[in-house]
């Protein structure tokens, strides 16, 4: 799983102009061309993607951005038959994109961001190249290597995000990277149940051997208490990295400034609510609550300005 928590909705997804994959089904991709569709996933993730705070051409240039990273991790995670052929559709059809031929909706939405910002492709490829990865790779031995996944499938998000906004610098990159690989974590975190019946596990193995937690607690109903540890301890480091979102946000103008603050602060509230179900993810269902998000968005303006007033 590459970005956010929206859950696909029901229905298949479209390839226009491909094959079907071989083997049994394919994926299509036609939910992608009802924009209220995208909306509800959008609204559905544990921050806000795209505030309309930030005006009508910058949250255009986010939701398209958007749109292909869903496309992405769904065909991902979702699509029946050859995944990583539908992978080799999609990285075509982003070259399409760049150079005003592509024939999917999603990356036809695509090609005005690429064309206007003049944006590297690369991003864009890391996202497909982490979803192969899903179809290889189900265990990650270090918590460095699942660092390594995240530089993948959340990193290049925020990369783009800073493109959007007009703030690319190698000091906000490094910041934004660690608020990316902070928000991946929880969303790993939330979803250990679905990943393991999915045969994926988004947590370090010589973590759960140190906690003798075994991959069968994962499957239970309620989180057993090596499990709840392991959860606890990579809460912690989410929290920590997550913390970056301070400094990069000091850093922006107004406008894109609470736009970073509002990502960190829904990754902090679903720590919360994490914390709050006592690290029981498998009986919870731990979503940042409203409340509890519009406190960790104040706090997170106010460190911000007052980091940025000091410097």
């Amino acid at each position: 799983m590459s970005i956010g928590s929206g859950r696909s909705l029901p229905g298949e997804l479209d390839a226009p102009d491909r094959p079907a994959a071989s083997g049994p089904g394919h994926c299509t991709g036609a939910e992608f061309d009802a924009p209220d569709l995208l909306a509800a996933k959008a609204r559905n993730e544990n921050f806000p993607v795209a505030t309309h705070l930030l005006g009508r051409d910058v949250r255009t240039k986010l939701m398209a951005i958007y749109g292909f990273a869903r496309l992405t991790d769904d065909i991902g995670d979702e699509a029946q038959g050859d995944r990583l052929g539908l992978l080799d559709w999609l990285e075509a059809e982003l070259d399409r994109a760049a150079a005003g031929t592509a024939t999917h909706r999603v990356l036809q939405q695509l090609t005005p961001v690429i064309r206007g910002l003049d944006l590297s492709l690369d991003p864009f490829r890391n996202l497909i190249e982490a979803n192969r990865m899903d179809q290889r790779v189900t265990r990650y031995q270090r918590f460095d290597d699942l660092v390594g996944y995240c530089m993948l499938s959340a990193a290049p998000v925020g990369r783009l995000v800073l493109a959007v906004f007009g703030a690319s610098s190698p000091e906000r990159v490094a910041l934004s990277d660690k608020v990316c690989i902070g928000l991946q974590l929880v969303e790993h975190l939330q979803d250990i149940g679905e990943d393991a019946r999915r045969g994926r596990i988004y947590l370090p193995v010589e973590d759960m051997e140190r906690l003798g937690c075994a991959e069968g607690d994962l499957l239970s109903a309620h989180s057993p208490p090596a499990l709840r540890g392991l959860v606890a301890m990579e809460v912690a480091r989410a929290r920590e990295l997550l913390g970056a979102g301070v400094p990069l946000a000091a850093s922006l103008r107004f406008r894109p400034r609470v736009a970073v603050v509002g990502f960190a602060a829904g990754g902090l509230a679903a720590l919360d609510s994490i914390d709050r179900a006592a690290c029981d993810v498998l009986a919870t269902r731990c979503r940042p609550r409203k409340l509890r998000f519009a406190r960790r968005l104040l706090s997170g303006l106010v460190a911000a300005s007052l980091k940025r007033g000091s410097s």
